[in-house]
């Protein structure tokens, strides 16, 4: 059997599954405003390079921007559950099969990044006082993103949860202390850090017991992946839904459980339990405080307003994600569960999130938006209304699905 082989016909199959929804995704109205964000955005950034504040501070910001996407490893190895009896008898040979994931899982990641460094490199050598050369920075993007992939790779194979955890926290700290000092610092001194650190990071990984093949690690992986992949869709168009990665949050245990008993409470006390253990809540989370940051950056300004109801917008497509859980749940074939109870009690969380996700992201444009307080106003305005929107839109679309099927 040619492992390498089964690998490219196991991605084929899976995009094969992915490309017919594009055309929804392009026709999609989403698509078109995603659009036109980006050329009101492109717009925007022309018009700051012509008047960068002197105080700007760059390296925060290069550091901040970059340090996500270079961190960052994944890896698509499409493997299914029942690999663990059909390949296991191959596991050593394995290494063909898996050296197209890793260098995939490296090449697609850099050219994200490498479009991302083109893009906030103008107000870099625009702003910063001794600007590193565009060549240096990008061979250390590189060097930095290998060492990360070699690391997030070691990681699946560990033994221990414990262990996995703790070298995925060195990882992100190690590799924002490199690129700050790569940043900061000058070119001999950080050199000489990140060939210290580096070194003694990739030594310290081989003191962790891993596997050979960490099967049931990459197998849950990938699952979690390829729902990910679904669960993007979903913003665009109705698919079907897989399982998704469960996430213990023990912390937010107890929401939930003040919901009344009844037959018409039965789904809303299932799909607020569901929504904070899935991975949709932390997408959530990190959409939140991305949101209320470059909103404090921009202040009370309308650039600041735009990107709050962008926001807010991208959330409650989000938020789409929460009627497929347990949307062919046979729970309502055998319980006494009204009909339609499914799709109300996800309108109406979704409703509930995303007007609480509204005054969260304004609060930064309550604290700074005294000088502009007409703008301040009109955006929360403005912003509870597309709410009200969101949810007549969703209530209309869902209510014609239900009656297709």
């Amino acid at each position: 059997m040619d492992l390498s082989t089964l690998r490219s016909r196991r991605k084929a199959a899976f995009w094969g599954k992915i490309a017919p929804y594009i055309p929804y995704i392009i026709q999609s109205g989403v698509a078109v405003l995603l659009f036109i964000l980006f050329i009101a955005f492109a717009a925007w950034y022309t018009s700051f390079l012509k008047h960068i504040p002197p105080d700007l501070p760059i390296r925060w910001i290069m550091l901040i921007l970059l340090t996500p996407l270079t961190v960052y490893a994944s890896f698509r190895t499409y493997l299914h559950p029942a690999d663990l009896s059909f390949l296991l008898p191959q596991e050593y040979r394995m290494k063909d099969y898996f050296k197209p994931a890793y260098r995939s899982g490296v090449i697609y990641k850099l050219l994200g990044l490498f479009i991302l460094l083109l893009g906030i490199w103008p107000l870099y050598v625009r702003s910063a006082e001794h600007p590193k050369p565009l060549w240096l920075l990008v061979l250390v993007l590189v060097v930095l993103k290998g060492l990360s992939s070699y690391g997030g790779w070691q990681e699946l194979r560990m033994v221990s949860s414990r262990a996995k955890a703790g070298y995925r926290v060195l990882r992100w700290a190690l590799i924002t202390l490199m690129l700050a000092a790569w940043l900061s610092q000058s070119i001999l001194n950080s050199s000489i850090f990140m060939v210290l650190v580096g070194v003694n990071y990739v030594l310290s990984l081989r003191f962790a017991v891993q596997h050979n093949v960490a099967w049931e690690t990459l197998i849950a992986t990938e699952k979690a992946q390829s729902s990910r992949v679904m669960l993007i869709l979903g913003w665009f168009v109705d698919v079907p839904a897989e399982g998704q990665k469960i996430y213990p949050r023990r912390w937010l245990g107890s929401l939930g459980n003040k919901v009344p008993w009844g037959q018409d409470k039965a789904f809303r006390y299932l799909l607020i339990k569901s929504f904070v253990r899935s991975e949709l809540f932390g997408i959530l989370i990190r959409l939140t405080l991305l949101a209320m940051l470059l909103i404090w950056w921009t202040g009370g300004s309308l650039w600041g307003a735009g990107i709050y109801i962008f926001f807010l917008f991208a959330a409650g497509m989000q938020l789409s994600g929460i009627r497929q859980m347990h949307r062919d749940s046979p729970a309502a074939a055998f319980y006494p569960v009204p009909e339609g109870s499914h799709s109300l009690t996800a309108l109406t969380l979704v409703f509930q999130v995303q007007l609480v996700l509204a005054i969260l992201m304004w609060l930064p444009m309550l604290i700074l938006g005294y000088a502009q307080l007409s703008v301040t106003l009109l955006s929360v305005i403005v912003g509870i209304a597309l709410v009200f929107i969101v949810r007549a839109r969703f209530a209309r679309s869902w209510r014609e699905e239900d009656e297709d099927e």
